[in-house]
């Protein structure tokens, strides 16, 4: 029974998307993506790792005309998307999507900045382009789910390419045929391990995604060839890097019609799937306020797939704290603000009150649960024992109240590295996205003076 063609449908509704096609919440849901994005890539791009690969560029020679974000450099255009896409992964603070399995936009943006301010394409056209690349990273990654990130796959880095490339494309206005043969560039280029979780290697797969994508889109243009069933092939994308592929899953109804309506952003700078059980400790210690030298015991339930994603029992770093859930949960408890950037270092992971409430802890990993569930269980010295249960999977209702809680987080990611005045400037330029004639306009609202 020959093979269902994916990728040649998944590249015709990404080729085919118009203006037309958009309800006027995606238009609003796509312009919070981009607040939350330069929020976290403002931010990030002040990072160690971002400052090696702007230096690792211009040693190259790679000096050109494409900007970076919250920087004053300028780079060629792949090496923006490349050193844009990692900036906003560094600080693991930027949205998540689970029919994709990872991070969406930071694969997504620095590919179409790149782009778009090198072809001074329309807002209307970014934004078209956004949609398109977002969808395509939710339907690819159902085809693969679960197993290929049970393998040991970084979906960001894998999963992500596509999602680029199909953004890319739909700015170039590739035709289907073309944007098939750019998924085949971009699938034998897609790469990304977990295990490299908690070192400058897990950002850096959102800027390869990212470059990847715009190369393969570019190069399809220029006639570079690939097959174009690279998803369902013998041999491909799918076959090889997971146990079973799912093309009715991928084809179908994303839930809620479209794919960016179930987008999830981060409020905790950490691993989205601590973000449950912070939450947990978070109500248990508001609600009871009692000292943290009070606990007896910690019983953390949860899904069994976040052993291999975040739980490095003893940290020592702050990127390593980042990803340990016993580190998370006792900085909840304790009342560090786990939104804030500078709660995670080497200090943190040392702290002795912290230290102890690691090693009362216990983790029970569920086969199964749903990945964003967790149940949290604390003794107290007097046998008293208070629960608390959270799913942070489910999307906010509230679109305007979302809109609000971005709009704080990104004033206080952005105002400190462009100042206020700098802050106004790239938010008022995200609002008018749909009305701008250069989207270059947008990038460089977003660079230091």
């Amino acid at each position: 029974m020959a093979p269902v063609p994916v990728t040649a449908e998944i590249a015709r509704r990404a080729a085919a998307l118009a203006w037309s096609d958009l309800p006027d919440d995606l238009v609003e849901r796509t312009k919070q993506c981009l607040i939350d994005w330069f929020a976290v890539t403002v931010a990030g791009a002040q990072e160690e790792l971002t400052e090696i690969l702007v230096q690792e560029a211009l040693e190259d020679g790679a000096r050109g005309p494409a900007s970076l974000v919250g920087r004053s450099e300028t780079v060629l255009p792949s090496s923006a998307a490349l050193i844009n896409g990692a900036a906003s992964h560094a600080l693991d603070y930027d949205d998540v999507n689970f029919s994709m399995g990872g991070h969406p936009t930071v694969t997504v943006v620095p590919a179409l900045l790149a782009l778009g301010e090198q072809t001074r394409a329309s807002g209307r056209l970014f934004i078209e382009s956004f949609v398109a690349g977002y969808e395509t990273s939710g339907r690819v990654g159902r085809y693969v789910a679960p197993t290929h990130y049970q393998k040991g796959f970084h979906v960001t880095g894998t999963v992500g390419s596509f999602a680029a490339t199909a953004a890319a494309g739909r700015m170039l206005g590739l035709t289907e045929q073309q944007l098939a043969v750019a998924f085949g560039i971009a699938a034998t280029q897609a790469a990304g391990l977990k295990s490299n979780f908690g070192t400058m290697c897990k950002p850096l797969h959102a800027g390869t995604a990212s470059e990847h994508g715009l190369r393969a889109a570019r190069w399809a243009a220029r006639g570079f060839t690939a097959r174009g069933d690279s998803l369902e092939c013998d041999q491909g994308f799918g076959s090889s890097q997971s146990d079973k592929v799912h093309p009715d899953a991928a084809l179908g109804e994303p839930p809620q019609g479209w794919h960016l309506r179930n987008n999830l952003f981060k409020y905790h700078a950490a691993c989205y799937l601590t973000h449950a059980p912070i939450e947990c400790a978070r109500e248990i210690r508001l609600r009871s306020n009692f000292p943290p030298e009070r606990v007896k015991k910690i019983m953390l339930r949860i899904d069994s797939g976040a052993d291999k994603v975040c739980n490095i029992a003893h940290p020592t770093t702050g990127l390593e704290a980042k990803f340990s859930l016993r580190q998370t949960v006792a900085m909840a408890l304790t009342g560090v603000d786990t939104a804030a950037l500078d709660a995670y270092d080497e200090a943190v992971t040392q702290e002795p009150r912290i230290k102890a409430l690691r090693d009362k802890m216990s983790i029970e990993f569920q086969p199964g649960w749903s990945h964003s569930l967790a149940e949290m269980a604390i003794q107290l010295d007097d046998g008293t024992t208070i629960e608390a249960t959270h799913d942070s999977g489910i999307p906010w209702a509230d679109v305007a109240r979302q809109r609000q809680a971005l709009e704080t987080k990104f004033d206080s990611l952005v105002t400190p590295v462009l100042g206020a005045a700098g802050a106004r400037r790239l938010h008022d330029a995200i609002d008018r996205l749909e009305d701008m004639a250069d989207v270059g306009d947008l990038v460089r609202a977003s660079v230091r003076k």
